[in-house]
Protein backbone atom coordinates (compact mmCIF):
# COMPACT_ATOMS: atom_id res chain seq x y z
CA UNK A 1 0.00 0.00 0.00
CA UNK A 2 1.61 3.45 -0.45
CA UNK A 3 2.39 6.20 1.77
CA UNK A 4 -0.40 8.26 0.40
CA UNK A 5 -3.16 5.36 0.78
CA UNK A 6 -2.01 4.85 4.11
CA UNK A 7 -2.38 8.89 4.71
CA UNK A 8 -5.88 8.77 2.92
CA UNK A 9 -6.92 5.22 5.56
CA UNK A 10 -5.93 7.00 8.66
CA UNK A 11 -7.42 10.56 7.55
CA UNK A 12 -10.66 8.47 7.24
CA UNK A 13 -10.29 6.64 10.53
CA UNK A 14 -9.46 9.72 12.30
CA UNK A 15 -13.03 11.35 11.05
CA UNK A 16 -14.58 8.42 11.38
CA UNK A 17 -13.27 8.50 15.13
CA UNK A 18 -14.14 12.21 15.47
CA UNK A 19 -17.70 11.65 14.23
CA UNK A 20 -17.95 9.02 16.82
CA UNK A 21 -16.83 11.26 19.58
CA UNK A 22 -19.55 14.10 18.37
CA UNK A 23 -22.41 11.52 17.96
CA UNK A 24 -21.57 9.86 21.55
CA UNK A 25 -21.58 13.85 23.12
CA UNK A 26 -24.87 14.11 22.09
CA UNK A 27 -26.38 10.89 22.77
CA UNK A 28 -27.80 11.96 26.74
CA UNK A 29 -29.47 14.95 24.83
CA UNK A 30 -30.94 12.84 22.27
CA UNK A 31 -32.07 9.82 24.96
CA UNK A 32 -33.84 13.00 27.36
CA UNK A 33 -34.74 15.15 24.24
CA UNK A 34 -37.09 12.07 22.91
CA UNK A 35 -38.43 10.44 26.34
CA UNK A 36 -40.10 13.77 27.12
CA UNK A 37 -43.33 15.51 26.50
CA UNK A 38 -47.12 14.25 26.40
CA UNK A 39 -47.68 10.35 26.15
CA UNK A 40 -49.97 9.09 23.57
CA UNK A 41 -53.43 8.34 24.50
CA UNK A 42 -53.46 9.87 27.25
CA UNK A 43 -52.95 13.80 28.70
CA UNK A 44 -50.28 13.05 31.37
CA UNK A 45 -46.48 14.37 30.41
CA UNK A 46 -43.11 12.37 31.05
CA UNK A 47 -41.82 15.23 34.05
CA UNK A 48 -45.09 14.98 35.89
CA UNK A 49 -44.42 11.48 36.45
CA UNK A 50 -41.19 11.43 37.00
CA UNK A 51 -41.46 14.24 39.76
CA UNK A 52 -44.66 12.61 41.59
CA UNK A 53 -43.15 8.83 41.77
CA UNK A 54 -39.56 10.64 42.60
CA UNK A 55 -40.99 12.99 45.74
CA UNK A 56 -44.59 10.81 46.46
CA UNK A 57 -44.16 6.98 45.41
CA UNK A 58 -40.91 5.64 44.83
CA UNK A 59 -39.81 6.02 48.63
CA UNK A 60 -42.72 4.85 50.14
CA UNK A 61 -43.47 2.04 47.77
CA UNK A 62 -39.75 0.52 48.15
CA UNK A 63 -40.75 0.16 52.26
CA UNK A 64 -43.83 -1.23 51.55
CA UNK A 65 -42.13 -3.84 49.54
CA UNK A 66 -39.87 -4.69 52.66
CA UNK A 67 -43.02 -5.58 54.96
CA UNK A 68 -43.25 -9.28 55.53
CA UNK A 69 -46.86 -9.22 54.03
CA UNK A 70 -45.51 -8.24 51.13
CA UNK A 71 -42.06 -9.42 50.30
CA UNK A 72 -43.40 -13.13 50.62
CA UNK A 73 -44.64 -14.76 47.17
CA UNK A 74 -46.03 -17.72 46.97
CA UNK A 75 -45.64 -19.25 43.31
CA UNK A 76 -45.36 -22.28 41.02
CA UNK A 77 -41.77 -22.45 39.29
CA UNK A 78 -42.59 -26.21 38.06
CA UNK A 79 -45.31 -25.65 35.80
CA UNK A 80 -44.51 -27.18 32.44
CA UNK A 81 -44.63 -25.04 29.15
CA UNK A 82 -48.38 -25.51 27.61
CA UNK A 83 -47.00 -24.20 24.00
CA UNK A 84 -43.83 -25.91 23.29
CA UNK A 85 -41.10 -28.50 24.52
CA UNK A 86 -39.17 -26.88 27.00
CA UNK A 87 -35.03 -26.55 26.23
CA UNK A 88 -33.70 -26.98 29.59
CA UNK A 89 -33.82 -24.63 32.36
CA UNK A 90 -30.88 -22.16 32.65
CA UNK A 91 -28.17 -23.75 34.39
CA UNK A 92 -26.36 -20.43 35.36
CA UNK A 93 -26.23 -19.95 39.06
CA UNK A 94 -27.99 -16.62 39.03
CA UNK A 95 -30.97 -17.98 37.34
CA UNK A 96 -31.65 -19.93 40.68
CA UNK A 97 -34.10 -18.92 42.77
CA UNK A 98 -33.79 -19.52 46.54
CA UNK A 99 -37.21 -20.61 48.04
CA UNK A 100 -37.90 -20.00 51.79
CA UNK A 101 -38.67 -22.21 54.29
CA UNK A 102 -41.79 -22.68 55.62
CA UNK A 103 -40.91 -22.00 59.04
CA UNK A 104 -39.94 -18.59 58.21
CA UNK A 105 -42.72 -17.46 56.58
CA UNK A 106 -45.48 -15.48 59.27
CA UNK A 107 -48.39 -17.57 60.54
CA UNK A 108 -50.89 -15.29 59.28
CA UNK A 109 -49.40 -15.52 55.60
CA UNK A 110 -49.40 -19.45 55.69
CA UNK A 111 -53.03 -19.74 57.21
CA UNK A 112 -54.13 -17.86 54.11
CA UNK A 113 -54.20 -21.14 51.14
CA UNK A 114 -54.76 -20.32 47.50
CA UNK A 115 -57.52 -18.00 48.16
CA UNK A 116 -58.39 -16.60 51.38
CA UNK A 117 -61.69 -17.18 52.18
CA UNK A 118 -61.38 -20.72 50.82
CA UNK A 119 -60.76 -22.38 54.20
CA UNK A 120 -63.61 -20.55 56.03
CA UNK A 121 -65.49 -22.24 53.90
CA UNK A 122 -64.19 -25.72 54.15
CA UNK A 123 -63.57 -25.73 57.71
CA UNK A 124 -65.29 -23.81 59.84
CA UNK A 125 -65.40 -26.23 62.62
CA UNK A 126 -61.55 -25.70 62.45
CA UNK A 127 -62.10 -22.06 62.44
CA UNK A 128 -64.06 -21.96 65.71
CA UNK A 129 -61.25 -23.91 67.34
CA UNK A 130 -58.72 -21.88 66.44
CA UNK A 131 -58.98 -18.33 66.51
CA UNK A 132 -55.54 -17.67 65.07
CA UNK A 133 -56.38 -19.60 61.75
CA UNK A 134 -59.04 -17.71 60.97
CA UNK A 135 -57.08 -14.35 60.53
CA UNK A 136 -56.68 -15.48 56.86
CA UNK A 137 -55.16 -13.27 53.77
CA UNK A 138 -56.18 -9.86 53.95
CA UNK A 139 -59.42 -10.07 55.62
CA UNK A 140 -59.74 -9.27 59.62
CA UNK A 141 -61.00 -12.39 61.82
CA UNK A 142 -63.60 -9.96 63.64
CA UNK A 143 -66.46 -11.19 61.87
CA UNK A 144 -70.10 -12.27 62.82
CA UNK A 145 -71.62 -15.56 61.47
CA UNK A 146 -73.50 -13.48 58.84
CA UNK A 147 -70.06 -12.27 57.24
CA UNK A 148 -68.85 -15.82 57.45
CA UNK A 149 -72.11 -17.55 55.92
CA UNK A 150 -71.25 -14.39 53.11
CA UNK A 151 -67.54 -15.95 52.76
CA UNK A 152 -68.65 -19.66 51.94
CA UNK A 153 -71.53 -18.40 49.62
CA UNK A 154 -68.31 -16.16 47.96
CA UNK A 155 -66.14 -18.77 47.86
CA UNK A 156 -68.51 -20.70 45.53
CA UNK A 157 -68.70 -18.02 43.15
CA UNK A 158 -66.17 -18.61 40.23
CA UNK A 159 -64.25 -15.16 39.07
CA UNK A 160 -62.56 -16.81 36.88
CA UNK A 161 -64.12 -15.20 34.10
CA UNK A 162 -62.92 -12.11 35.39
CA UNK A 163 -58.90 -13.12 35.26
CA UNK A 164 -56.22 -11.88 33.28
CA UNK A 165 -53.95 -14.00 34.65
CA UNK A 166 -53.62 -17.57 35.11
CA UNK A 167 -53.14 -18.34 38.51
CA UNK A 168 -50.81 -20.54 40.13
CA UNK A 169 -52.62 -23.01 42.52
CA UNK A 170 -51.55 -22.21 45.71
CA UNK A 171 -51.96 -25.59 47.06
CA UNK A 172 -50.15 -27.39 44.49
CA UNK A 173 -47.33 -29.32 46.26
CA UNK A 174 -44.70 -27.53 44.19
CA UNK A 175 -46.00 -23.98 44.80
CA UNK A 176 -43.57 -22.27 47.01
CA UNK A 177 -43.06 -19.34 49.50
CA UNK A 178 -40.10 -17.07 47.84
CA UNK A 179 -39.00 -13.99 50.19
CA UNK A 180 -38.55 -11.21 47.01
CA UNK A 181 -36.65 -9.12 48.97
CA UNK A 182 -33.29 -12.31 48.69
CA UNK A 183 -34.07 -12.84 44.88
CA UNK A 184 -33.76 -9.92 43.41
CA UNK A 185 -34.88 -8.83 39.76
CA UNK A 186 -31.33 -8.49 38.00
CA UNK A 187 -29.48 -9.62 34.96
CA UNK A 188 -28.76 -13.31 35.32
CA UNK A 189 -27.28 -13.78 32.28
CA UNK A 190 -30.19 -15.90 30.11
CA UNK A 191 -30.22 -15.30 26.84
CA UNK A 192 -30.07 -16.74 23.54
CA UNK A 193 -32.54 -18.65 21.50
CA UNK A 194 -35.17 -19.90 24.71
CA UNK A 195 -35.36 -15.83 25.74
CA UNK A 196 -36.31 -14.64 22.45
CA UNK A 197 -38.60 -17.63 22.03
CA UNK A 198 -40.91 -16.23 24.65
CA UNK A 199 -40.51 -12.66 23.20
CA UNK A 200 -41.09 -13.63 20.41
CA UNK A 201 -44.51 -15.72 20.85
CA UNK A 202 -45.70 -12.46 23.16
CA UNK A 203 -45.48 -10.03 20.30
CA UNK A 204 -46.26 -11.92 17.35
CA UNK A 205 -48.81 -14.31 18.18
CA UNK A 206 -50.67 -12.53 21.21
CA UNK A 207 -50.30 -8.59 19.99
CA UNK A 208 -53.00 -8.52 17.41
CA UNK A 209 -50.93 -8.45 14.63
CA UNK A 210 -52.14 -9.22 11.20
CA UNK A 211 -50.59 -11.04 8.32
CA UNK A 212 -49.87 -8.04 6.25
CA UNK A 213 -47.94 -5.94 8.86
CA UNK A 214 -44.22 -7.36 7.45
CA UNK A 215 -41.95 -5.70 10.60
CA UNK A 216 -42.34 -7.85 13.52
CA UNK A 217 -43.54 -6.52 16.43
CA UNK A 218 -40.41 -8.19 18.96
CA UNK A 219 -37.66 -5.43 18.56
CA UNK A 220 -35.35 -7.92 19.04
CA UNK A 221 -35.91 -9.93 15.63
CA UNK A 222 -33.34 -10.50 13.35
CA UNK A 223 -34.04 -9.76 10.00
CA UNK A 224 -35.86 -6.06 10.37
CA UNK A 225 -34.30 -5.02 6.90
CA UNK A 226 -33.82 -1.38 6.50
CA UNK A 227 -37.58 -0.42 7.82
CA UNK A 228 -37.44 2.45 10.01
CA UNK A 229 -40.41 1.56 11.95
CA UNK A 230 -42.82 4.54 10.42
CA UNK A 231 -45.02 1.94 8.56
CA UNK A 232 -44.98 -0.35 11.64
CA UNK A 233 -46.35 2.80 13.74
CA UNK A 234 -48.84 4.13 11.23
CA UNK A 235 -50.61 0.53 11.37
CA UNK A 236 -50.39 0.90 14.90
CA UNK A 237 -51.83 4.24 14.92
CA UNK A 238 -54.65 3.14 12.40
CA UNK A 239 -55.84 0.30 15.52
CA UNK A 240 -58.56 0.77 17.71
CA UNK A 241 -57.73 2.26 21.46
CA UNK A 242 -57.67 -0.84 22.77
CA UNK A 243 -55.51 -2.88 20.42
CA UNK A 244 -52.61 0.05 20.86
CA UNK A 245 -53.31 -0.04 24.81
CA UNK A 246 -52.70 -3.73 24.66
CA UNK A 247 -49.47 -3.22 22.52
CA UNK A 248 -47.94 -0.20 24.56
CA UNK A 249 -48.21 -2.55 28.41
CA UNK A 250 -47.04 -5.44 26.78
CA UNK A 251 -43.97 -2.49 25.53
CA UNK A 252 -43.74 -1.03 28.35
CA UNK A 253 -43.54 -4.00 30.69
CA UNK A 254 -40.56 -5.49 28.16
CA UNK A 255 -38.86 -1.98 29.10
CA UNK A 256 -39.18 -1.85 32.87
CA UNK A 257 -37.64 -5.45 32.91
CA UNK A 258 -35.16 -4.50 30.74
CA UNK A 259 -34.07 -1.33 32.84
CA UNK A 260 -33.97 -3.76 35.71
CA UNK A 261 -31.35 -6.03 34.27
CA UNK A 262 -29.35 -2.81 33.33
CA UNK A 263 -29.04 -1.42 36.49
CA UNK A 264 -28.33 -4.67 38.04
CA UNK A 265 -26.16 -6.04 36.01
CA UNK A 266 -23.26 -8.38 37.09
CA UNK A 267 -20.07 -6.00 36.64
CA UNK A 268 -17.32 -8.12 37.88
CA UNK A 269 -16.30 -11.41 40.60
CA UNK A 270 -13.71 -11.39 42.41
CA UNK A 271 -13.24 -14.21 44.65
CA UNK A 272 -16.88 -15.51 44.51
CA UNK A 273 -17.73 -12.02 45.57
CA UNK A 274 -20.23 -10.30 42.77
CA UNK A 275 -19.95 -6.81 42.18
CA UNK A 276 -23.24 -5.34 40.55
CA UNK A 277 -24.15 -2.04 39.67
CA UNK A 278 -25.78 0.32 36.42
CA UNK A 279 -24.53 -1.01 33.16
CA UNK A 280 -24.20 1.94 30.29
CA UNK A 281 -23.21 0.24 27.32
CA UNK A 282 -26.17 -2.72 28.06
CA UNK A 283 -28.60 0.76 28.68
CA UNK A 284 -27.50 2.06 25.20
CA UNK A 285 -27.71 -1.20 23.40
CA UNK A 286 -31.47 -1.50 24.92
CA UNK A 287 -32.71 2.11 24.33
CA UNK A 288 -30.48 4.51 22.69
CA UNK A 289 -31.78 6.02 19.84
CA UNK A 290 -29.20 5.62 17.30
CA UNK A 291 -28.73 1.59 17.73
CA UNK A 292 -32.25 0.72 18.35
CA UNK A 293 -33.29 2.77 15.00
CA UNK A 294 -34.88 5.44 17.28
CA UNK A 295 -37.33 2.29 19.43
CA UNK A 296 -35.84 2.80 22.39
CA UNK A 297 -37.64 6.15 23.31
CA UNK A 298 -40.58 4.62 22.25
CA UNK A 299 -39.97 1.88 24.59
CA UNK A 300 -39.51 3.97 27.66
CA UNK A 301 -42.48 6.16 26.90
CA UNK A 302 -44.43 2.86 26.80
CA UNK A 303 -42.84 2.25 30.29
CA UNK A 304 -44.17 5.67 31.31
CA UNK A 305 -47.65 4.57 29.70
CA UNK A 306 -47.79 1.29 31.93
CA UNK A 307 -46.82 3.23 34.98
CA UNK A 308 -50.24 5.16 34.23
CA UNK A 309 -52.16 2.48 33.77
CA UNK A 310 -51.15 0.71 37.26
CA UNK A 311 -51.28 4.12 38.86
CA UNK A 312 -55.31 4.08 38.16
CA UNK A 313 -55.85 0.57 39.26
CA UNK A 314 -54.37 1.43 42.77
CA UNK A 315 -56.64 4.80 43.22
CA UNK A 316 -59.76 2.75 41.95
CA UNK A 317 -59.12 0.01 44.10
CA UNK A 318 -58.35 1.87 47.14
CA UNK A 319 -61.87 1.78 48.85
CA UNK A 320 -61.33 -2.27 48.78
CA UNK A 321 -58.52 -2.02 50.97
CA UNK A 322 -59.73 1.01 52.89
CA UNK A 323 -62.68 -1.20 54.27
CA UNK A 324 -62.52 -1.45 58.42
CA UNK A 325 -63.14 -5.50 56.75
CA UNK A 326 -59.78 -5.54 55.63
CA UNK A 327 -56.59 -6.12 57.48
CA UNK A 328 -53.36 -7.09 56.22
CA UNK A 329 -52.64 -10.27 58.18
CA UNK A 330 -48.75 -11.55 59.01
CA UNK A 331 -49.59 -12.26 62.52
CA UNK A 332 -47.99 -9.02 64.24
CA UNK A 333 -50.75 -6.91 64.79
CA UNK A 334 -48.41 -3.64 65.26
CA UNK A 335 -46.52 -4.56 61.92
CA UNK A 336 -49.66 -5.20 60.63
CA UNK A 337 -51.46 -1.94 61.38
CA UNK A 338 -48.13 -0.05 60.15
CA UNK A 339 -48.42 -1.74 57.14
CA UNK A 340 -52.15 -0.65 56.39
CA UNK A 341 -51.24 2.78 56.75
CA UNK A 342 -48.36 2.70 54.85
CA UNK A 343 -50.64 1.30 51.90
CA UNK A 344 -53.80 3.27 52.39
CA UNK A 345 -50.94 6.84 52.53
CA UNK A 346 -49.77 5.36 49.07
CA UNK A 347 -53.30 5.48 48.07
CA UNK A 348 -53.60 8.93 49.41
CA UNK A 349 -50.84 9.85 46.64
CA UNK A 350 -52.49 8.18 44.04
CA UNK A 351 -55.92 9.99 44.04
CA UNK A 352 -53.65 13.47 43.98
CA UNK A 353 -52.56 12.41 40.99
CA UNK A 354 -54.19 15.24 38.77
CA UNK A 355 -53.64 13.49 34.93
CA UNK A 356 -54.91 9.60 35.37
CA UNK A 357 -55.56 7.97 32.17
CA UNK A 358 -59.25 7.62 31.72
CA UNK A 359 -60.26 3.82 31.41
CA UNK A 360 -63.95 4.75 30.35
CA UNK A 361 -62.60 5.63 27.39
CA UNK A 362 -61.83 1.78 26.74
CA UNK A 363 -64.57 -0.64 25.43
CA UNK A 364 -66.72 2.32 25.20
CA UNK A 365 -68.68 1.42 21.86
CA UNK A 366 -71.72 -0.83 21.44
CA UNK A 367 -72.18 -3.30 24.14
CA UNK A 368 -71.94 -6.13 22.12
CA UNK A 369 -68.92 -5.30 20.13
CA UNK A 370 -67.19 -3.66 23.51
CA UNK A 371 -68.02 -7.08 25.76
CA UNK A 372 -66.27 -9.64 22.49
CA UNK A 373 -63.20 -6.52 22.31
CA UNK A 374 -63.03 -7.09 26.04
CA UNK A 375 -62.84 -10.67 25.95
CA UNK A 376 -60.68 -10.83 23.00
CA UNK A 377 -58.10 -8.41 25.15
CA UNK A 378 -58.47 -10.54 28.12
CA UNK A 379 -57.58 -13.50 26.76
CA UNK A 380 -54.54 -12.27 25.09
CA UNK A 381 -53.32 -11.28 28.15
CA UNK A 382 -54.03 -14.51 29.46
CA UNK A 383 -52.12 -16.36 27.35
CA UNK A 384 -49.25 -14.24 27.88
CA UNK A 385 -49.42 -15.22 31.57
CA UNK A 386 -49.13 -18.51 30.74
CA UNK A 387 -46.11 -18.01 28.63
CA UNK A 388 -43.93 -17.16 31.50
CA UNK A 389 -43.98 -20.96 32.21
CA UNK A 390 -41.74 -21.33 29.29
CA UNK A 391 -39.16 -19.03 30.73
CA UNK A 392 -35.98 -21.48 31.31
CA UNK A 393 -34.68 -19.28 33.87
CA UNK A 394 -36.18 -19.52 37.31
CA UNK A 395 -35.27 -15.96 38.69
CA UNK A 396 -36.60 -14.68 34.62
CA UNK A 397 -39.74 -16.66 35.35
CA UNK A 398 -40.23 -15.58 39.13
CA UNK A 399 -40.03 -12.25 38.41
CA UNK A 400 -41.67 -12.73 34.98
CA UNK A 401 -44.74 -13.93 36.20
CA UNK A 402 -44.93 -12.18 39.36
CA UNK A 403 -45.29 -8.86 36.81
CA UNK A 404 -47.69 -9.95 34.63
CA UNK A 405 -49.74 -10.99 37.33
CA UNK A 406 -49.63 -7.75 38.47
CA UNK A 407 -51.09 -6.10 35.45
CA UNK A 408 -53.72 -8.70 35.12
CA UNK A 409 -54.83 -7.73 38.08
CA UNK A 410 -54.66 -4.16 37.55
CA UNK A 411 -56.49 -4.57 34.81
CA UNK A 412 -59.35 -6.57 36.12
CA UNK A 413 -59.43 -3.84 38.69
CA UNK A 414 -60.01 -1.21 36.12
CA UNK A 415 -62.74 -3.29 34.33
CA UNK A 416 -64.22 -4.09 37.70
CA UNK A 417 -65.50 -0.20 38.92
CA UNK A 418 -69.12 -1.10 39.40
CA UNK A 419 -68.53 -4.30 42.05
CA UNK A 420 -66.19 -2.10 43.45
CA UNK A 421 -68.71 0.84 44.23
CA UNK A 422 -71.02 -1.95 45.73
CA UNK A 423 -68.78 -3.24 48.26
CA UNK A 424 -69.99 -3.73 51.70
CA UNK A 425 -68.25 -1.85 54.58
CA UNK A 426 -68.04 -5.14 56.92
CA UNK A 427 -68.36 -8.19 55.11
CA UNK A 428 -67.43 -9.69 51.56
CA UNK A 429 -69.27 -8.68 47.78
CA UNK A 430 -69.82 -11.47 45.82
CA UNK A 431 -68.92 -9.08 42.73
CA UNK A 432 -65.54 -8.66 43.81
CA UNK A 433 -62.47 -10.21 44.95
CA UNK A 434 -58.80 -10.21 45.50
CA UNK A 435 -56.65 -13.02 46.86
CA UNK A 436 -53.42 -12.26 48.69
CA UNK A 437 -51.39 -13.72 45.80
CA UNK A 438 -52.94 -10.92 43.53
CA UNK A 439 -52.52 -8.44 46.27
CA UNK A 440 -49.14 -9.18 46.66
CA UNK A 441 -48.21 -9.17 43.10
CA UNK A 442 -50.02 -5.93 42.67
CA UNK A 443 -47.99 -3.97 44.59
CA UNK A 444 -44.96 -5.24 43.63
CA UNK A 445 -45.21 -4.62 40.00
CA UNK A 446 -46.12 -1.15 40.71
CA UNK A 447 -43.38 -1.24 42.61
CA UNK A 448 -41.08 -2.27 39.60
CA UNK A 449 -42.39 0.20 37.43
CA UNK A 450 -41.92 3.02 40.00
CA UNK A 451 -37.82 1.37 40.48
CA UNK A 452 -37.63 1.48 36.74
CA UNK A 453 -38.87 5.51 35.88
CA UNK A 454 -36.21 5.56 39.30
CA UNK A 455 -33.36 4.09 37.66
CA UNK A 456 -34.12 5.30 34.19
CA UNK A 457 -33.05 8.74 35.79
CA UNK A 458 -30.25 7.52 37.56
CA UNK A 459 -29.66 6.58 34.09
CA UNK A 460 -29.84 9.64 32.24
CA UNK A 461 -27.34 11.49 34.85
CA UNK A 462 -24.98 8.71 34.25
CA UNK A 463 -24.86 9.75 30.60
CA UNK A 464 -24.45 13.35 31.38
CA UNK A 465 -21.73 12.49 33.40
CA UNK A 466 -20.07 10.22 30.85
CA UNK A 467 -20.34 13.00 28.05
Amino acid sequence: MSRGARRGGAGQGAAAAVQLLVTLSFLPSVVEAQVTGVLDDCLCDVDSIDNFNTFKIFPKIKKLQERDYFRYYKVNLKRPCPFWAEDGHCSIKDCHVEPCPESKVPVGIKAGGANKYLKVANATRELEDCEQASKLGAVNSTLSNQSKEAFIDWARYDDSQDHFCELDDERSPAAQYVDLLLNPERYTGYKGPSAWRVWNSIYEENCFKPRSVYRPLNPLAPGRGKDDGESFYTWLEGLCLEKRVFYKLISGLHASINLHLCANYLLEETWGKPSWGPNMKEFKHRFDPVETKGEGPRRLKNLYFLYLIELRALTKVAPYFERSVVDLYTGNVEDDADTKALLLSIFQDTKSFPMHFDERSMFAGDKKGAKSLKEEFRLHFKNISRIMDCVGCDKCRLWGKLQTQGLGTALKILFSEKEIQKLPENSPSKGFQLTRQEIVALLNAFGRLSTSIRELQNFKVLLQHSR
